[in-house]
Formats: C-alpha cells, structure tokens, sequence
C-alpha cells in the first residue's frame, strides 16, 4: 500500500502527459500536412513548431523522472534531469504567451503604428514578462540549491512547493498577463472600424474583412480562457495544499493546454 501511496503522483503525471504528447503529435503532423511551403515561412509557423517541440521534451523528461520512479524506484535519477524537467515544466509557458503576443501586431502593425502607441500597448505585458522571467530564475536557482540535500523527486517537489514566493509571484503575474491579452483581444474585436463612407461596391468586401478580422480576436481571446482558469487553479493549490501533486498536474495541463491553444489563435485563427 505504502509503494502504491508512493508511485500514485508519478502514475497519474505520466498519463495526463501521455495524453497531452499523443495529442500534440497528433497536430503537429496536421500543421505540416495542411500547410504551404510559403506558410512555414512564416515566423509564427516556425515559433508554433519550437513550441509542440519544447513541449515534446518536458513530455520526455516527464517520462524519464515519473516512469523512472515507478520501474525503478531504487534508482537514483541524475540531478540534472530533475533542474531539466523543471525549467521545461516553468519557463516554456512564458514563451508560449510571448507566442500569443503577435495576435495584436495585426491590430497595430510595427510599420505603421507611432511609436508611442506602441509603447502604450505592448509596455505592460514586456513588463510583465520581465518580471516572470526573473521570478523564474529565483525559483530554479531555489531548486537547483535544494538538490543537493534532497533525493527523491517527492522531496524536490515538496521542499520548494507550499507558498514558494517565486512561483507564487511569477503565477500571478501570469494571471494579470493572460487577463490583459483577454481584455486587449476584447476590446480589438469591439474596436473595429466599421468602414463607413466607402463606395457600395467595396462595402460587402470591407464588411467580410470587418467580420472576419473580429472573429480571430474572439478566437484569440477564447484561448485566453482555459489558461487564465487554470492559472487560478494552479495559485489556489500552491497557496492552500501542501501536497504539491494536485498544482503539478494543473502546472502540466496548463503548459500543454497553451500549447494548443497557441496553435489555434495564430495558425488557424
């Protein structure tokens, strides 16, 4: 029973993970199946592709640590791999948000947008990640130190878990980062032109652009959704269990979820 107790965290990871992988695989194949050679030459094709990839390895690393602990429980698993499926577990969702940013350079268009306006638009979620991505670091130095007093992943995982500052402050500005994208996608789709004064001939075109253009930002918008609940979710669990496999398990979904939800607001928006 206490063996069951043990490996029952580390089971339920390498199935959620196994399911997420299968997925992800799955669509990565149909991005290049239904894909031209002009639209992988697109920078947010190829920055799609680093994501299902980046993903890919935490599924791996996921598969080395949780698998290891249930076929050989007995055998120490390297350090490195443990700091590893850390960083790819934390670090890769800010750039899978960094991802989503693009959505609004097709409301405001570097070329041709002053640069004030710009600064106003994009000052706060640079900010923001700024600050994310330094939180981050505190936390895997944090992790990296703990190492070398602690062996087992259960211990890693719960030595630095409950109320840990770093991942408690890097969380909530991920929340404030997904609600400000939500809001700015909101906002865009209700902020279109409505192309009045145009010749009647071009008037259905310019309305068919109007539509269309509004329905990508309610599809970008939408996928803020499912990562802003599971944002909550994940800040509700670090701050109020102690027990670091529930807030685990949201971190992972979370992270693929994203993933998916990317693809989905940039390629087939």
């Amino acid at each position: 029973t206490a063996f069951i107790d043990e490996i029952h965290p580390s089971l339920n990871f390498v199935v959620v993970v196994t399911a997420f992988s299968a997925c992800l695989l799955t669509l990565l194949v149909v991005l290049f199946a239904f894909s031209t050679p002009q639209s992988r030459k697109r920078p947010v094709f190829r920055l799609n592709v680093i994501a299902i990839l980046m993903a890919t390895v935490l599924s791996v690393l996921n598969g080395v640590t949780s698998g290891g602990s249930i076929l050989d429980p007995f055998h120490a698993i390297p350090e490195s791999v443990y700091v590893a499926t850390i960083f790819f577990a934390t670090f890769p969702p800010l750039f899978y948000d960094s991802i989503l940013l693009t959505r609004l350079l097709a409301l405001y268009p570097i070329g041709i947008t002053p640069s004030l306006q710009l600064l106003k638009v994009f000052a706060f979620p640079m900010c923001i990640k700024c600050g994310r991505l330094v939180a981050l670091s505190l936390y895997l130095r944090q992790f990296v130190r703990s190492t070398y007093s602690l062996q087992s992943l259960v211990q890693h995982a719960e030595a630095t878990w409950f109320r840990n500052p770093y991942i408690t402050a890097e969380w909530t500005m991920q929340i404030l980062d997904n609600m400000f994208k939500l809001c700015k996608c909101l906002f865009a789709s209700k902020m279109l032109p409505a192309f009045q004064g145009i010749p009647h001939r071009h008037h259905i075109a310019a309305n068919t652009v109007t539509e269309r253009i509004r329905q990508i930002f309610f599809i970008a918008a939408a996928n803020f959704v499912f990562p802003l609940i599971l944002n909550i979710a994940q800040l509700i669990c670090i701050t109020t269990s102690r027990s670091y496999a529930v807030g685990t398990m949201f971190l992972l979904s979370n992270g693929y979820v994203s993933v998916i939800g990317v693809l989905c607001a940039t390629i087939w928006a």
